[in-house]
């Protein structure tokens, strides 16, 4: 493991980088709940709080390197000479190169440039404010290092883009004319008139503003409102002639042009090792008075350190919910950069980093559901709400909306406004909300009611309701008119049941849109997904067992789910598809309203011969002589997986749905284990590639085949699958094989020279084994959870505390005593495992557990359970300890 781009230089998580401006492609997150921002080493990147309000031009990965337009702090010298303090400038003769020193923690980032040429020293610091300011703050500080005094003359130079991220190419110039700058005391604010947009133009409510001081609170001697003004004719943004010609603005007209947050401050003259101090806020509101507030409040030097503080303590608490201790090394730092991830993207969605090419942004269906992985295990009390609420986003269908919006109950069909339904959407919820219920004891939220979402979709997108109105708003309602309501239960039910019967020709379930790999998507007819049909196989047993837990003697359901409950031959499909028929016929305008009781007995009967005849189904037809389970079924009916030829072919998913699942019995797994070793896992990266290479494009199953192999969803070492692989070696008792998995990802991420990223877990590593999609990616819940659920064993059990370590002899490579300290039951806890001997999981058992000195039981099959009401009643306030000996 080669980590050379940077280096972890406390137990917090904050990294230092001598290199890290040599990689252009590098980014960071700075934000809160209301502002989004990336920013690079030179302070490319953009500041947005929407896909309509973008400050800053919208940058991607490309535009990191190529796009002349970044924050830029300039300092001119008495003696004429001219320096951008960030690095971004042409080349300027009499200037020596910067010693450049980047350093970054929860969530701020500096970089250090020193100039022996300038005589100065300059560090610019970057955070966006925990306390919910929509602004980016941006401290400079320069430094005299010379043995004389400097004059010098500092101008802040941010380009205003001041519009929406489509008006980078559809209107760029006419939406100029829109634009409205406004010189302010301190800098610059622009209003433009309208949101543009020729399907509807809107009144533009959003305020723009590049806004700055001095220490002393005086504001810029200068202002430069327009890029032209800023640049002139013969320059731009790396050579303004304002600054290389030391020019003043002219008066002119500054309406209708691009808006230029330049800011030059007066001259300075700095004795040797004196200081001059500079702060810059960028940012978009819509209250003028809420600018003045900010700027009342950052312009004091002293409540300006208080937020940077204030923000480092935000995201440092956010990382100290679940840590781990493994005795030395880098993990533990490099896990809080993980475990804050989840919140990461439940801020940036999946597209406001740079790496957006997942869209306009927000987050998905599945994203929502697997991000709240993290976030239960990280503090479940305050997720409950969320859980119902994001039960309205089902369809009676069985189907979801795609998109979530930022308010409670704000749902949309489709980003793009394309009718499809992704068939594994139905997975996630009750995989979710089993955590919850586990690690509560909350069996009560099931019996809770929410709506149904409901759109001109329908028949899981097949049908368009052209009777249906928005203004009737996007909710399933009786044939009365009444908005209906069914409980979480009920919504479980319909997400799963009408996926049995939803079914192609080979009895699986049709791959619709696409399932977990939306690079499946050019099979949506004739397309079968094996791989989630064992996930809906886990998910019918899954619902029996949660069921019977409640105790409950009748349930009840809207009288037309009544069809799916019908005992039918399962291996006829035409029968499937007419029970199917019937039911989207019977729901389609609308239910009745009506309620029927169910017998839970029979409910539960129905649900295990279901998910039973389904698991028989795949192991009976879908295992293949080469040693591995076939996942799908293309658009004309024929398996994908297997041998053709001299190829392999074998997809990753295939086999890690049927382990989770429950499908594959163990000498399969063992099968399966193999055959991953010689066909998936890359020889000298030693990860796990997310597919062999298919050698031809598949215009019968999907998109992924046309990218090149290695990379993105064709062959990549794709994470999420990885960590999902890991996931469900270790929940069926193969420990060390996970191990192997996840630390796969982990030795990947920290080969440096390789991956080129900042301590992260990113979406994929592709061939050359380059971390790509960092920050954002459901990669991260699913690593949190398999981390402290399944190799520390610490988790809930219908709301006990169960301790059940698969700890290998590789975790303890540091020393014989690691530890993971987590939040249960709002009480604070800290396992300590103990390994004196170095044993290998398999060849240990749980020898004595104490809590807090106090013996605890140790249960036959190597686990402790902790009643709940004994983790509730431990000393608030402070971290109890559980110490295990593993011997």
């Amino acid at each position: 493991m080669k980590n050379k781009l940077w280096k972890f230089v406390d137990t917090f998580g904050t990294f230092e980088s001598k290199t890290a401006d040599r990689i252009k492609t590098l980014y960071f997150p700075i934000t809160n709940e209301r502002l989004m921002s990336s920013i690079s080493p030179d302070l490319h990147g953009d500041i947005k709080t929407g896909q309509e309000s973008f400050l800053l031009t919208p940058a991607s990965r490309i535009d990191l390197v190529n796009l002349r337009s970044s924050r830029n702090f300039w300092i001119r010298s008495g003696a004429g000479k001219v320096w951008s303090v960030t690095g971004v400038s042409k080349d300027v003769k009499q200037i020596s190169s910067d010693d450049f020193t980047l350093r970054a923690g929860l969530l701020w980032h500096e970089v250090v440039r020193r100039n022996d040429g300038m005589g100065l020293e300059a560090a610019t610091l970057s955070f966006v404010p925990a306390s919910g300011a929509p602004v980016e703050v941006m401290r400079v500080t320069i430094t005299n290092i010379s043995p004389r005094k400097i004059d010098i003359t500092p101008t802040a130079a941010i380009p205003v883009y001041g519009r929406g991220a489509n008006n980078l190419r559809d209107h760029r110039h006419v939406t100029s004319l829109l634009q409205r700058p406004l010189i302010h005391r301190f800098g610059v604010t622009t209003k433009p008139t309208l949101a543009f947009d020729e399907a509807g133009h809107r009144p533009n409510k959003n305020i723009y503003f590049v806004l700055g001081w001095d220490d002393a609170a005086a504001g810029p001697e200068y202002v430069y409102p327009t890029e032209e003004i800023f640049c002139g004719d013969g320059g731009d943004l790396e050579a303004p002639e304002s600054v290389l010609k030391d020019t003043l603005p002219p008066k002119g007209r500054i309406e209708g042009e691009e808006p230029m947050g330049a800011l030059r401050f007066r001259k300075v003259a700095l004795k040797p090792g004196q200081k001059a101090f500079y702060t810059i806020v960028m940012g978009t509101s819509t209250s003028y008075g809420e600018i003045d507030g900010i700027v009342k409040k950052l312009k004091d030097p002293l409540r300006l350190q208080a937020e940077l503080m204030k923000t480092r303590e935000r995201w440092t608490a956010l990382s100290d919910k679940i840590t781990v201790d493994m005795g030395g090394g880098d993990f533990a730092n490099w896990f809080r950069w993980v475990s804050i991830q989840p919140t990461l993207r439940k801020i940036y969605g999946c597209s406001f980093l740079p790496d957006f090419d997942y869209g306009k942004g927000g987050r998905g269906w599945r994203d929502l559901w697997q991000d709240c992985l993290g976030l239960i295990l990280s503090g479940p009390d305050h997720v409950r709400d969320i859980l119902i609420n994001n039960f309205s986003g089902v369809r009676i269908d069985g189907s979801n909306a795609t998109i979530i919006g930022k308010n409670p109950g704000e749902f949309l069909s489709d980003r793009n406004n394309i009718s499809r339904v992704w068939m594994d959407h139905g997975v996630w919820p009750l995989i979710t909300l089993d955590l919850y219920m586990n690690e509560t004891g909350d069996q009560t939220i099931l019996f809770e009611e929410a709506p149904y979402f409901r759109n001109h979709e329908v028949d899981r997108a097949r049908r368009v309701d052209t009777a249906w109105r928005a203004a009737k708003g996007c909710v399933l309602r009786t044939r009365s008119g009444k908005i209906y309501k069914g409980t979480i239960l009920e919504h479980l039910l319909a997400q799963n049941l009408v996926q049995f019967f939803n079914v192609g020709a080979h009895n699986h379930v049709r791959l619709e849109g696409a399932d977990w790999n939306d690079g499946l998507d050019m099979a949506r007819e004739d397309g079968q997904s094996v791989a989630f049909s064992a996930m809906y196989a886990h998910n019918l047993a899954l619902l029996a067992e949660i069921v019977d837990k409640t105790g409950a003697r009748t349930l009840e359901v809207a009288e037309e789910m009544k069809a799916l409950f019908r005992k039918i031959p399962y291996e006829d499909i035409a029968v499937k598809h007419r029970v199917l028929d019937e039911y989207f016929a019977a729901t389609r305008p609308g239910v009745s309203g009506r309620k029927v009781a169910l017998s839970a007995r029979e409910l539960i009967a129905d649900l295990t011969a279901k998910s039973e005849w389904m698991a028989s189904h795949i192991r009976r037809k879908e295992w293949l002589k080469e040693g591995f389970f076939n996942g799908y079924y293309d658009n004309k009916k024929r398996r994908v997986e297997g041998r053709g030829g001299a190829a392999v072919k074998m997809m990753l998913s295939s086999q890690v749905f049927p382990i989770m699942g429950g499908v594959a019995e163990d000498r399969q797994i063992n099968d399966i284990l193999k055959s991953a070793g010689r066909y998936l896992r890359d020889k000298s990266l030693k990860g796990f590639h997310l597919n062999t290479d298919f050698g031809s494009e598949q215009h019968d199953l999907g998109r992924a085949f046309s990218f090149i192999y290695g990379d993105k969803e064709n062959g990549a070492f794709f994470n999420h699958m990885v960590v999902m692989f890991a996931y469900a070696l270790y929940k069926r008792g193969y420990a060390r094989e996970g191990a192997r998995a996840l630390d796969s990802i982990y030795s990947m991420a920290l080969d440096t020279e390789k991956s080129k990223i900042y301590p992260c877990l990113p979406e994929y590593f592709n061939l050359e084994g380059r971390g790509m999609y960092t920050y954002l990616t459901g990669s991260a819940s699913w690593f949190i959870l398999t981390l402290l659920t399944q190799v520390f064993g610490v988790k809930g059990r219908s709301g006990d505390l169960v301790i059940e370590p698969k700890l290998c002899r590789g975790h303890f490579a540091h020393s014989g005593r690691i530890s993971v300290t987590r939040t249960f039951a709002a009480s604070k806890i800290r396992v300590n495992f103990s390994n004196p001997e170095r044993r290998e999981w398999g060849s240990y058992r749980i020898r004595r557990a104490l809590l807090n000195a106090r013996e605890l039981p140790v249960m036959e099959h190597g686990r402790i359970v902790i009643p709940r009401e004994v983790i509730s009643k431990l000393p608030a306030g402070r971290t109890s300890n559980i110490d295990v000996l593993l011997k």
